[in-house]
């Protein structure tokens, strides 16, 4: 009987991540891995590394944010939200506030090009 590799503990470090949905695809994950994008417990590791129950995972996204989560469950299959929730604790700050984009000038369609004046304005708008 083979053994299934979440069962015998033997589960990949990029695989993991995208079976609980910490990257869209599995070979997100991985370049992640490659480019030091991941860190578990405090080092640099490689996609095909073993993760383990109590590892702390951190995943640095695209955007700044860091997502630092502690594994509590090995799944090697990618499952539904509420299941993925299930198998970490997540510890990372909230992720910042976005930023408010202010009033956007509106132009009636059909009205062509801004005019230089109408540029100026818009600049002014946006504070620069």
């Amino acid at each position: 009987m083979v053994e299934n590799d979440a069962a015998s503990g033997n589960v990949r470090l990029d695989a993991w991540i995208w079976s609980v949905r910490l990257a869209k695809t599995r070979s997100q994950a991985a370049d992640a891995c490659k480019g030091g994008h991941v860190r578990v417990n405090g080092d640099k590791v490689k996609p095909a590394q073993a993760v383990k129950i109590g590892d702390q995972v951190r995943v640095r996204r695209s955007d700044g944010w860091e997502r630092t989560v502690t594994v509590t469950k090995l799944i090697s299959k990618r499952v539904g939200p509420p299941a993925a929730a299930e198998c970490y604790t997540d510890e990372s700050p909230p992720p910042p506030p976005r930023e408010f984009a202010g009033p956007t000038a509106v132009r009636e369609r059909g009205a062509g090009r801004p005019t230089k004046r109408e540029r100026r304005e818009v600049d002014r708008l946006r504070h620069r």
